[in-house]
């Protein structure tokens, strides 16, 4: 009765008497459950009445209530509210668009988490087993692999193009310039892998650190982890989860955790959006921050 009686007392100055009429009828048809519901849908289907009615449109829901108008209604380029408004008023009438045309309930998707990463036992004795390959280039093409993912958190698109010459000593410590994937960059090197990524530099001049004779293959490191040989104990290694390792390393010498635990962040959605204003740091700077840890 409340609600009935709230959509029944509906009758602003701002709109015509139609436009009035056509809020009163949608929200009725909608159901709201509170009076505050309906004030709010009132609220929200009078805005919208009033840009069909501006645009020539049948106030009707059958031509109103469908997502391109409701976007156009709501579009800064056509509506004079403001954004918190555009907001609400968009909000609210794509509620009232599912209580007329109920859809099927979404499927739930359970979220990719993340894979875990090695423990300090577990990457020494990957590191033992690249030691203990049967050949030289075996050896340093095992080790530059585990260098550059855990060292430097670089996945297989990265990896694919970066040659000896792209491994260098420079702004106190040793970094990896990527020229391939979607994201080229310079990569300061965890110190514990500088040895090994130098000699592997020198092992192949101008060639392909983890081997190979084209940067264009697409595949660069199942090959190579899957002929490892011994380890019968160790499962096979996992780019995604050296790569883990790295990032997680990194997290712990940045202090991430004492950060996020300090604001009370829990996921890291917006924290990119926050990154994009911070001055952009030197390689020296990136060096000193990132590559100094054993």
């Amino acid at each position: 009765m409340e609600v009935a009686a709230t959509i029944e007392r509906f009758s602003p100055r701002t709109v015509s008497p139609t436009v009035a009429a056509f809020a009163k009828e949608l929200t009725a048809a909608a159901a709201p459950s509170s009076q505050s519901r309906a004030r709010a849908f009132l609220f929200a289907a009078s805005r919208l009445g009033a840009f069909g009615e501006a645009m020539g449109l049948d106030l009707s829901p059958e031509v109103l209530v469908h997502p391109s108008v409701i976007e156009r209604c709501c579009h800064p380029q056509t509506s004079a509210m403001s954004q918190p408004t555009r907001r609400t008023v968009r909000t609210n009438l794509r509620a009232i668009a599912r209580a007329l045309a109920p859809e099927p309930p979404p499927v739930l998707l359970s979220r990719e988490r993340a894979r875990p990463p090695y423990t300090r036992a577990e990457m020494a004795d990957y590191l033992a087993l690249c030691d203990a390959q049967p050949t030289e280039a075996r050896r340093i093409h095992a080790s530059a692999l585990i260098g550059l993912c855990a060292g430097a958190g670089l996945v297989g698109a990265d990896m694919k193009a970066v040659a000896g010459t792209d491994i260098s000593s420079r702004s106190g410590g040793v970094v990896v310039s990527v020229r391939a994937g979607r994201r080229p960059r310079v990569v300061p090197v965890l110190a514990r892998y500088h040895d090994r990524l130098l000699v592997a530099a020198r092992f192949a001049g101008e060639r392909l650190v983890i081997g190979g004779t084209a940067a264009t293959r697409r595949n660069v490191t199942t090959p190579l982890t899957a002929s490892l040989a011994g380890g019968a104990d160790l499962p096979r290694l996992e780019i995604a989860r050296l790569r883990a390792t790295w990032l997680c390393e990194v997290a712990e010498m940045i202090g991430l955790r004492a950060f996020m635990d300090a604001a009370g962040i829990t996921c890291s959605q917006r924290l990119g959006d926050l990154v994009a204003s911070l001055p952009v740091v030197g390689e020296a700077e990136a060096v000193a921050v990132l590559g100094r840890r054993r």
